[in-house]
């Protein structure tokens, strides 16, 4: 009797000991949320996407030290992101992300906002919200240097063309706007698609406008082909917008301080970038 009375005392009390715990640690841990959410505005981007983002050794050029890494962020986005996170009034945090990972990286709230060269698409709009758009660029055609699709005009003249471009983009869909293409499998990186253009692997790769000027002006053997008769695009397909959560209360902050960005302003951030990115070094 004795015994079980004395075992019954026992787990009581351990019972009441985490209760306890779990009582302050609840506590301790929203006042964290709390400062972190006041305090620090965490950025997701690749970090491998110039001229919008790319990882560089050290803050040369105004970058920003990634998130658990000893490399830095450059380039387009993350000067975007320095003047929200200044705007707000927070410290910026850029979060190194893969591609495919950012919007889940969003919603489990590892971090505030998606600032990557990401268009803002109807598909995506089902899964976030997308502030005011921060650039607009057109698409483009990264060619070999000398082929017959040099001159193209028209989309349509790269019929029989080996096309890619990049995973989980737009750009790769509208490749089947051209008739007769031979759509290849589809690169995680632009790096892998120059080095597939060059090789003979593709006749081309769709890109934006920032990125064909990048890629023709870090290796003389690619060229940009820009069209009179281009893609079929929407304006968010087009436009460049920082993702955040369903009903963020960020949204209206950060719409209004992108209103405060002129255009002749963006325009400067992203030929720097365009100027100052590792591979036009």
């Amino acid at each position: 009797m004795y015994r079980k009375r004395k075992i019954s005392i026992l787990v009581a009390l351990s019972m009441a000991a985490l209760f306890y715990m779990t009582g302050c640690t609840g506590k301790n841990a929203g006042s964290a949320g709390s400062s972190v959410k006041k305090d620090v505005f965490r950025v997701g981007m690749e970090c491998d996407y110039p001229p919008f983002n790319w990882t560089q050794l050290n803050s040369s050029g105004g970058g920003v030290k990634i998130d658990g890494n000893a490399e830095y962020a450059g380039g387009y986005d993350v000067e975007i992101a320095k003047r929200i996170a200044k705007g707000l009034g927070r410290k910026l945090v850029i979060v190194k992300t893969k591609w495919e990972g950012l919007e889940p990286a969003l919603n489990s709230g590892k971090i505030d906002a998606i600032v990557a060269g990401m268009s803002p698409t109807a598909k995506r709009k089902k899964n976030i919200d997308f502030t005011d758009n921060y650039y607009h660029s057109d698409l483009v055609m990264v060619v070999k240097k000398g082929s017959s699709y040099e001159n193209a005009t028209s989309i349509q003249d790269f019929k029989g063309a080996k096309i890619t471009a990049q995973l989980s983009t737009f750009h790769y869909s509208v490749i089947d706007q051209i008739k007769g293409v031979q759509k290849q499998t589809a690169m995680e990186k632009f790096a892998t698609m120059r080095v597939a253009l060059k090789s003979g692997i593709v006749d081309g790769y769709v890109s934006e406008r920032p990125e064909g000027i990048s890629a023709q002006s870090a290796d003389p053997n690619l060229k940009m082909v820009e069209f009179k008769d281009g893609f079929v695009t929407s304006e968010d397909d087009t436009a460049i917008a920082a993702g955040l959560v369903k009903n963020s209360p960020l949204k209206k902050e950060i719409d209004e301080i992108l209103k405060n960005l002129s255009e002749d302003k963006r325009v400067e951030i992203m030929d720097d970038a365009i100027k100052n990115q590792p591979s036009a070094r």
